[in-house]
């Protein structure tokens, strides 16, 4: 089957539509899509086989994560149909051939449990061969997905489909609604914001009279979109090969903005900042020298929220930072009134709790874990209790459900 066949193949496209519904049906638009999704589907059918289709209408809004605030864009279940069919049929198994092992965000088998895995593996092996001696380059791009260049971007995506003319079209369709309305620029300003590092964030303060549709900026793709995640893992792979393959370097993963480097040698690190550099100004991406440093291997360093120390006798000590437990407390207290109020169903709220605490059970003090159920059982009127490695979760009908935590 060809490309195009693949993607207007009504079985793929209602495989998506499964998909893009899945952890979403309580809501109103969701809902109302279900009802008629037959009619849907063959009208999105139609429009790509016809080449009529256009991208559906956004919200925008903003999420915390790991700390951070991100400006989410959500679109409607027609345009996230042709992202699933797109990324899981075509473009991640692509990718998946093309990256490194140890790029390990946003794919199915992989993401930041294994990429965590994957930094001790390169402690533990590190050690086999230096001791805790040396040191670790922790990088980090500064608003990765904010300034990613459409033409780049494309050029990458479509060299993996032997520049296949439907999806050359396609892409073009959907990175028409990533463009950026930047009317308010002045003409200096204009000429030269492709190499500007741009915030989303900054951005949407703008207020909307000034966004005229005069101008528009080809550059940067929407968090929260599948494909935006897809291009966040394939679209920095020269500096991974480089790394990897050109300069021989085996302690070295990234996981999409995050990435680090270990070496014995702190000029053999600077020299390959210097050349990540390099590669990172064609690409239009820009390194974040306050979170860019080089620690000893030695010290107490944090990645992805787990603060690290690799001990003299190779013992490698982990701690979730603290700031993670504070943020999820938070969290739940928001949740419990969205619960309460009928925005969100209670089951979300223990799925997410559960794999959570699946995830940072051990890492936690014996009184982070204590404080944290207990507030947990509190908000939801729940019972929490641990049986062999087990999360027992009752409420007053007594029914259960449970996770493994340790």
């Amino acid at each position: 089957m060809t490309y195009e066949e693949i993607l207007c193949d009504a079985n793929n496209l209602y495989a998506g539509y499964k998909a893009s519904i899945k952890g979403s049906k309580w809501k109103e638009s969701v809902q109302r899509f279900i009802l008629n999704f037959l009619r849907y589907i063959f009208e999105l059918q139609d429009d790509l086989i016809n080449r009529t289709l256009t991208n559906g209408p956004v919200d925008e809004f903003e999420l915390r994560e790991r700390g951070k605030i991100r400006p989410i864009t959500s679109i409607p279940v027609k345009d996230r149909i042709v992202r699933h069919v797109l990324c899981d049929e075509l473009l991640i198994p692509k990718i998946r051939r093309k990256i490194i092992y140890d790029n390990c965000a946003s794919l199915k088998g992989r993401g930041i449990s294994m990429q965590r895995k994957r930094f001790e593996v390169h402690l533990r092996k590190y050690y086999k061969l230096y001791g805790n001696e040396g040191y670790i380059l922790f990088g980090d791009f500064s608003k990765f997905y904010d300034n990613i260049i459409h033409e780049i971007a494309k050029k990458e995506l479509l060299e993996l489909f032997e520049d296949d003319e439907f999806i050359d079209w396609l892409l073009n369709v959907i990175f028409d609604g990533f463009k950026v309305d930047v009317s308010y620029m002045s003409d200096d300003e204009y000429a030269s914001c492709l190499d500007e590092v741009f915030n989303k964030l900054e951005y949407r303060k703008i207020p909307k009279n000034k966004l005229t549709g005069e101008k528009f900026m080809e550059k940067s793709v929407n968090m929260g979109d599948q494909l935006s995640q897809a291009i966040g893992i394939y679209y920095p792979h020269r500096i991974d090969n480089y790394v990897k393959y050109v300069r021989g370097i085996k302690f070295y993963g990234r996981y999409s903005d995050d990435w680090y480097i270990m070496s014995p040698s702190k000029e053999e690190l600077l020299d390959l900042l210097e050349n990540i550099e390099r590669i990172a100004r064609e690409y239009g991406i820009h390194i974040n020298m306050k979170k860019t440093r080089i620690v000893k291997i030695s010290g107490t360093y944090k990645f992805l929220q787990i603060k690290y120390t690799l001990t003299e006798s190779g013992k490698i000590m982990k701690r979730i930072n603290p700031d993670r437990v504070y943020t999820m407390r938070r969290k739940l207290k928001k949740l419990a009134v969205k619960v309460e109020n009928g925005e969100i169903p209670y089951e979300n709220v223990e799925g997410m709790f559960k794999g959570w605490m699946g995830d940072f059970y051990k890492l936690m003090s014996r009184t982070q874990r204590k404080d944290l159920l207990e507030l947990y059982e509190g908000l939801f009127n729940k019972t929490i209790t641990i049986v062999k490695k087990k999360m027992i979760i009752k409420d007053r009908s007594q029914q259960e459900s449970t996770q493994e935590v340790a």
